[in-house]
């Protein structure tokens, strides 16, 4: 199995156990399955949504070879477009926990938090505006303001909250990010 997937996964495993128990674990933006797929081969189920087929034709791929097969028929893959204006893409209430890596769509955050079912898991991860210095994005629209994604979930239960700077295999700074994991109330 790759060892490419975020290491909030394998420090939060027992949490998304314990949610996926409520309901799947969206994979929202999911690219190439990575995270997701790590969850796969851990025995959770999840759902696999992107607006790129070719992403998600990887995702299917991916699942029919090992580590994944055995587990594969936990896997759903759903092609959908989160960006789509004045069309909520997720139904309320639906999943046991939500993770996002490495994208940012203000308009979709309430729409993701409702879609969460109570005492159900957020993680999430993704750029904050000290990134510019390191490379793309760039784009304000894709970048977190300081302290946003901490405000975003201010009234949830928040087990891990960090913002800084990412560090690189020889110790040099890599990356701005933000990344918090968060239970919705009961």
């Amino acid at each position: 199995m790759s060892d490419n997937f975020s290491p909030l996964l394998h420090q939060n495993l027992d949490r998304l156990r314990s949610a996926a128990l409520a309901g799947p674990v969206l994979d929202l933006a999911c690219g190439g399955g990575r995270n997701g797929l790590h969850l796969i081969a851990s025995g959770i189920p999840v759902v696999f949504a992107d607006v790129n087929p070719d992403a998600l034709g990887r995702v299917s791929s991916a699942l029919s070879s090992e580590p994944f097969q055995q587990h594969q028929s936990l896997a759903t893959l759903q092609e959908i477009d989160l960006e789509t204006p004045n069309n909520p893409p997720l139904e309320p209430v639906s999943y046991g926990a939500i993770m996002v890596f490495r994208y940012l769509h203000r308009p979709l955050l309430e729409n993701m938090k409702a879609a969460v079912k109570p005492g159900g898991l957020v993680i999430y991860e993704t750029f904050t505006l000290d990134q510019r210095q390191f490379g793309r994005p760039r784009n304000p629209d894709f970048l977190l303001q300081t302290n946003e994604l901490k405000d975003i979930f201010e009234n949830w239960d928040i087990h891990f909250s960090y913002e800084g700077i990412l560090t690189g295999q020889q110790g040099q700074p890599q990356s701005a990010i933000a990344q918090i994991v968060a239970s919705k109330p009961n």
